[in-house]
């Protein structure tokens, strides 16, 4: 299953990040490395949240990651919640469905008589 794990950053995050940025990426490196975290980066225009995605059994990977997050702890990141996310489409999704045309190429060609 995958799981997205969502921050809502303070006010303040662009100012105070620098502190905690290093041990926030050595947490995340350390994650995608064992396979739990896929990707992550913070929202553009504004910088205002993040989103995290991870891969595992359980959101326990995502919720770990989080209570731990020097982020988190901080304080410069205000609220963080995870929500499962039933993916689709995609070389790496959990629940993939084709539409039945495409399904049909895949598995070859009907019999005809």
């Amino acid at each position: 299953m995958h799981y997205l794990l969502f921050y809502e950053l303070s006010s303040d995050y662009i100012s105070r990040r620098a502190e905690f940025r290093e041990a926030h990426l050595k947490q995340a490196w350390k994650a995608s490395d064992c396979g739990e975290l896929v990707l992550g980066g913070a929202l553009a225009d504004p910088i205002d949240g993040a989103v995290l995605l991870f891969r595992g059994g359980s959101a326990e990977a995502a919720e770990r990651f989080a209570r731990a997050d020097p982020y988190v702890t901080s304080g410069i990141v205000k609220r963080w919640y995870v929500r499962e996310w039933t993916t689709v489409v995609g070389d790496t999704a959990t629940n993939p469905i084709r539409p039945q045309a495409v399904a049909a190429k895949v598995s070859g060609p009907a019999n005809t008589v």
